[in-house]
């Protein structure tokens, strides 16, 4: 390997790292980032050392129905029956119990009702009431007089307050629970949670401000409850909780270690305590077998029944309680395992280390597998290393790293190889099944216009089908199906292609075609309408040849429809084709088959018939309602511009049966269409269905045909 050799790999390298550092910094990688975050979290969620002192008492669906069913209780329950929670935890020997719930107002069964929750609460002196803290929610904008202070000092909370902005912890006003719990809790705690920008629990705050008073998170508030007389002392980067240290940002967040889906922790639902300690009262075994089941346990009360909307989205699942998030920050907490985000320049180091190793190994194994092998390496070493550092408790950056190496990939293979004869061997071989050599000389002259993989577009989507074509294939050879298969698409396709379609698919007689992609049609409904014309007029001059050689009619249905659809290279890694999803693309394989109903040849929709403007005449079809599709579409038949004064006279009767059968007046519908019906089969169709509604007109007529077959 020469020196410039060595200087260039080097250099593309840095470059790559460069460019993947400055997508980096300002957090445009931080989508995917997160994204990556989660698979780890999900990979490497274990339980902790303290996951089995912490146990959930979750009101569950089963819970609520229970209570209804066997007790007349509906929601919301009454306080007396949380009292008896609490009683339970206590003659169980909890450490602390957590009620992850706001009662913020009085009991809907009165005050006596929450006089005797209060009771229950006041007896247990290890009871963590819950507050919530706001920015526009609260009924409060200051510490209430009558309620105990929070028993928290935090040793240089000023001095950090100083460096950090005071607005990310504070909060102006507060939510407090009723007076029989907030005067009797041991804790009041802070039950706000604030997800990412996507809307994940990654990061929680262990403490805020309210009117100068610190107010632990609700997880931490069972650990104050069961330790009051604990230390507390905060610097830059850290706080220190007796002889645990958490890494804190700026903001005062900590990254949670969770410890495995929902579940992970012991849980029981509501309604099996309640038993228990319904039948503890009465002389009778407990529910729940256990006697220790919460004895020297953190207890946490909270909702999981869907109705209660207390389900969050976490790393390790969609749908997780929150109070299983207070339960995991307390977790993190007694088994002082905490998450510690690495610091920015410990993450750019190893971007370029990658980055340079890549190119610099690339540039000397020139091979096709020896050159896959170093890919693949080098993609792969970052996520090894990344989980690594999960493992000591580092959160290390992944994508930016891994964007080092892919750019890095690019452009070694961009300097080292011919790039532009591979990518024009590559569009002629990926799409010269689906598109015109003309469209492909396109790509090759303007790369940048093909993307690869799956992307939004708005497509007109092009369905057609051969009538009878399994009576038809049952009476021929196989040798002369293959024939008369061959001519009749290849017919169909040229002036697909021709009209700047992209050809899907073909599944048997039947050809999937979509405009607009990969390259930009602007005229693509009008592209669509006018290949659907040309391959009917081109079966009409093909017809009397076929009916010569296979004694039967052949009939094209086609149907159109124009909107969104996601396309691309769709498939898995070792196969894939370049193919369309979406309603619009099964809307249009609809309207194919609707042709059947009417009697016509080719159906398109109402975006179809508004994008194509003027460039054709149009006859309205009515109102479908095509099976497996709630909302009703408007139909038409396309034909040229020019019409015969017959025709038009045709369509005029037409249209008056059309606005009568709209309106529900079958009787006079049926006598419009009956004059037309035996030169008009849509006439035709829709006098047979208004004679069958005129002897059973339904109540709540909307004009819509709904079709039941495919």
């Amino acid at each position: 390997m020469t020196g410039k050799r060595t200087a260039q790999s080097l250099l593309v390298g840095f470059i790559a790292a460069a460019i993947a550092l400055i997508c980096w910094l300002p957090g445009w990688l931080d989508t995917w980032e997160a994204k990556t975050w989660d698979w780890r979290v999900r990979l490497m969620a274990r339980p902790g050392p303290a996951t089995r002192d912490i146990s959930l008492i979750l009101l569950d669906q089963n819970s609520l129905d229970w209570a209804k069913t066997e007790n007349g209780l509906t929601w919301p329950w009454p306080r007396e029956v949380y009292a008896a929670i609490v009683n339970y935890c206590k003659r169980s020997g909890a450490r602390a119990v957590v009620f992850d719930v706001l009662f913020s107002e009085p009991s809907a069964y009165g005050v006596e009702d929450d006089t005797a929750f209060g009771a229950a609460v006041s007896e247990y002196d290890r009871f963590v009431a819950s507050a919530f803290l706001g920015n526009d929610s609260g009924s409060r904008t200051e510490w209430p007089k009558d309620i105990p202070g929070p028993p928290i000092e935090i040793t240089g909370l000023e001095q950090w307050l100083t460096k950090t902005s005071r607005g990310e912890i504070s909060f102006p006003k507060a939510t407090f629970p009723i007076p029989e719990l907030a005067k009797t809790a041991a804790v009041i705690g802070n039950v706000h949670l604030d997800p990412d920008p996507d809307g994940v629990y990654r990061r929680m705050k262990l403490f805020n401000l309210f009117d100068g008073k610190t107010v632990p998170a609700l997880g931490l508030g069972a650990y104050l409850a069961a330790q009051p007389d604990s230390r507390w002392e905060i610097a830059a980067g850290r706080i220190r909780i007796d002889d645990n240290i958490v890494s804190i940002d700026r903001k005062g967040n900590t990254i949670l270690r969770y410890r495995g889906p929902t579940g992970t922790h012991t849980a029981y639902s509501a309604a099996s305590v309640l038993q228990s300690e319904i039948r503890i009262i009465n002389g009778e075994a407990p529910t729940i077998k256990d006697s220790d089941a919460f004895k020297d346990k953190y207890v946490f009360f909270g909702f999981t029944a869907p109705a209660l909307y207390d389900l969050k989205s976490a790393p390790v699942g969609g749908i997780y309680p929150g109070v299983e998030i207070h339960a995991t920050l307390l977790d993190n907490l007694l088994s002082n395992d905490f998450i510690r985000k690495m610091p920015v320049w410990l993450d750019i180091l190893p971007v370029f280390f990658w980055a340079m190793g890549c190119a610099l190994c690339l540039s000397f194994f020139t091979a096709l597998l020896p050159s896959v092998f170093t890919c693949a390496v080098f993609i792969l070493l970052p996520v090894a290393v990344s989980f690594w550092m999960y493992g000591v408790g580092i959160w290390m950056s992944l994508m930016v790293g891994e964007a080092g190496v892919a750019l890095s990939i690019l452009l070694a293979l961009g300097l080292y190889y011919a790039t532009e004869g591979k990518q024009k061997r590559f569009i002629k071989s990926a799409f010269r099944q689906y598109l015109s050599p003309a469209v492909i000389d396109q790509l090759i002259a303007n790369p940048s216009n093909l993307s690869l993989g799956g992307q939004r577009r708005m497509l007109s989507i092009f369905f057609s089908d051969l009538q009878g074509f399994t009576s038809i294939s049952e009476t021929l050879s196989p040798e002369a199906l293959t024939a008369f298969l061959n001519e009749y698409l290849s017919a169909m396709t040229r002036i697909i292609h021709q009209e700047g379609g992209t050809i899907d698919k073909y599944e048997g007689d039947a050809i999937i075609a979509f405009w607009n992609a990969p390259l930009e049609v602007r005229d693509h409904a009008i592209r669509s309408v006018q290949a659907a014309l040309r391959c009917q007029e081109k079966l009409a001059r093909m017809r009397p040849d076929f009916r010569s050689r296979i004694d039967k009619e052949i009939i094209v249905r086609i149907g159109i429809n124009t909107g969104p659809a996601v396309v691309g290279n769709l498939g898995s890694d070792t196969r894939f084709d370049y193919t369309m999803l979406g309603d619009s693309v099964n809307l249009a394989s609809r309207l194919e088959g609707a042709n059947k109903v009417f009697g016509t040849h080719t159906m398109i929709s109402d975006t179809t018939r508004k994008e194509a403007g003027d460039a054709f005449s149009f006859r309205e079809l009515g109102c479908i309602r095509v099976s497996g599709r709630k909302d009703p579409v408007t139909v038409f038949e396309p034909m040229p511009k020019e019409l015969s004064s017959e025709r038009k006279d045709l369509f005029k009767t037409f249209y008056r049966g059309l606005n009568l059968f709209y309106r529900g007046n079958f009787d006079k519908a049926v006598m419009s269409f009956s004059i037309i019906a035996d030169h008009d089969p849509p006439a035709a169709a829709y006098a047979a269905r208004c004679r069958r509604l005129s002897a059973s007109a339904p109540a709540d007529w909307d004009g819509v045909w709904s079709l039941t077959e495919k």
